[in-house]
């Protein structure tokens, strides 16, 4: 099994309705995660991607350090100016006791984004992966609460979490009120070592710091998905009402007002049905963008060859069947009908793999060229993309 399928793995079981949105859960000697990230793919990423703050930023005792002490002002030929980051600086920087933070590594190495697209299979929502690096004890962000939740790989060196607990249920990011900073002690305190994972929910204050020497870590923040997500998608969906279309009788006597907000009580009832949450689901699914990707060098078709590999940017597309026994795709917030054979090209590709397009068309009994014709279609509707072996 690889690292991606024993993460997975971790969260099935009695974990979604155990412990998801309710407590924090700790799996041990999960993988070696080594695959999904390592020193030297941070060191690629950082050295050779522009990544000004705050997306590449250094934090300590809980105060975000200026981008100066770590990084140059740099003017192009174009006068386009950035931060070019210092070895020198950075290197000081963090042996003083700065934590390095760079957010959405899955945006930049690949074998983080097929964590992020296999995280957002299992939780049908949208997943950024953030990298955490320190070297001493120094906490880097005090104690915290975030409005996600978050599953956390330690990839190497140990990290020391004081969990506290939540003291507002369910607090979002934006919210009525801010919720009461936690009691002095914490109600668990736990080491994460190589290879084990940390899920923790929403609004659970939180402390961590490096136990010795150096420490990198993986923080998967999910997006939260809550009942004011599923009234916003009904709102719009009721605009096909006349009645929610309408205007409010704010000038009309108390009866017809009354009567008004009968009617429109039973459209909103009849809306939240039993099958409402799929529904939702699925809409959203349908919607999401994928992660872009070009297709280059190919800009009119994709050619009609054996080896080319093709995958969808989406891992949540939607797969169906009509009464018509056509198959309909949902993705990228387009729909597609095709012809029975096309389950044999798309289903291969629905939890984001890649395949070529001989073995598409093999199991198909399509041509190649018919398949290559398919994916152009998805390329350019940005839900598909090609590239080389």
């Amino acid at each position: 099994m690889t690292a991606f399928s024993k993460v997975v793995e971790r969260l099935g079981g009695d974990f979604p309705t155990g412990a998801f949105g309710r407590t924090y859960r700790i799996w041990r000697s999960v993988a070696d995660f080594s695959s999904v990230l390592t020193w030297d793919d941070l060191n690629t990423v950082i050295g050779r991607g522009r990544l000004e703050p705050p997306r590449l930023r250094l934090h300590r005792d809980g105060e975000l350090i200026p981008w100066q002490r770590y990084a140059t002002a740099v003017t192009t030929r174009r006068n386009v100016v950035w931060q070019r980051i210092q070895p020198s600086r950075l290197h000081g920087q963090l042996h003083d006791g700065a934590s390095l933070v760079l957010d959405a590594v899955d945006e930049l190495h690949q074998p983080a984004e097929r964590l992020a697209q296999a995280l957002e299979e299992v939780f049908r929502g949208r997943v950024q992966i953030n990298v955490y690096a320190s070297w001493t004890a120094t906490e880097g962000f005090g104690t915290h609460w975030d409005d996600h939740d978050v599953i956390v790989l330690q990839l190497e060196g140990a990290k020391r979490w004081r969990l506290y607990g939540p003291t507002r249920i369910n607090p979002l990011h934006r919210d009525t009120e801010a919720p009461e900073p936690p009691a002095d002690e914490p109600i668990e305190e736990i080491v994460l070592c190589a290879g084990d994972m940390l899920y923790l929910p929403r609004g659970w204050w939180h402390a961590v710091a490096a136990t010795e020497g150096r420490s990198l870590h993986l923080t998967c923040g999910l997006q939260t998905t809550t009942g004011a997500d599923l009234l916003g998608w009904l709102s719009d969906r009721l605009r096909t009402s006349e009645t929610v279309r309408a205007h409010l009788p704010v000038f009309a006597p108390p009866q017809e007002q009354a009567a008004y907000l009968e009617i429109l009580r039973k459209e909103v009832t009849d809306a939240l049905h039993d099958g409402a949450i799929r529904d939702f689901l699925t809409a959203r699914d349908g919607i999401e963008p994928g992660r872009p990707m070009p297709s280059l060098p190919y800009l009119d078709a994709v050619p009609a060859r054996d080896d080319l590999h093709v995958r969808l940017t989406t891992a949540r597309a939607q797969l169906t069947n009509n009464d018509q026994g056509q198959v309909v795709l949902l993705a990228g917030g387009e729909e597609w009908t095709f012809a029975p054979p096309v389950h044999a090209v798309l289903s291969p590709l629905l939890d984001g793999s890649s395949a070529p397009l001989a073995h598409l068309a093999e199991t198909s009994g399509l041509t190649v060229g018919q398949v290559a014709a398919l994916i152009t279609e998805l390329v350019n509707a940005n839900v598909a993309a090609v590239n080389e072996p």
